[in-house]
């Protein structure tokens, strides 16, 4: 709490490519601290996805009058693992990013509900990205593969809409507040 205000640290998770990175960017009121750095395995590199966060990135924004919103987002390469543990520390929820049109991200989605629910006792909510391209799995398939751990309800979103985002961000609140 800061005066009057409550603080919110939530992390922003997921698989490589999942939408981290734009979702904080959309998301934020400020300009969003970013590490972002060119990949430097080609093979990874696609015409949409030229860069890689490499430590987190951060952003902020206002719900309502008295609360103030930090969002910490990981790296999504498995090399900067180490950095989840480190932005996790203090955070009241999760949410979790999982890729529509890629098998390991529901996977790598699953492990980190795991992997957060073993250290923290905090709302964790599944936010699905990429449901408008054509080789997306249906909304209703992924909530069917992430059905293994009860109270994570899956939502969709498009982390390139501040609406979308919100949307998302304030689910999550209400589970926080509640």
């Amino acid at each position: 709490m800061v005066g009057n205000k409550k603080v919110f640290k939530i992390l922003i998770t997921g698989s490589f490519g999942s939408g981290k990175t734009t979702f904080v960017k959309t998301i934020s009121e400020i300009d969003p601290l970013l590490t972002e750095k060119n990949i430097s395995r080609p093979e990874r590199r696609t015409e949409d996805k030229q860069t890689t966060t490499v430590a987190m990135d951060m952003g902020k924004l206002k719900v309502g009058n008295d609360i103030e919103v930090h969002l910490f987002s990981t790296p999504g390469q498995e090399r900067f693992e180490f950095m989840f543990d480190i932005l996790s520390k203090g955070i009241l929820g999760a949410i979790i990013l999982v890729d529509a049109t890629n098998n390991e991200s529901i996977e790598v989605a699953e492990n980190l509900a795991k992997k957060i629910r073993e250290k923290f006792d905090i709302p964790i909510l599944y936010a699905v990205t990429k449901l408008d391209l054509p080789n997306a799995k249906s909304l209703e398939e992924i909530k069917a593969f992430l059905s293994t751990i009860e109270d994570i309800s899956v939502e969709p979103l498009d982390p390139r809409d501040k609406e979308s985002g919100k949307e998302v961000l304030v689910k999550l609140l209400s589970k926080i507040v509640s």
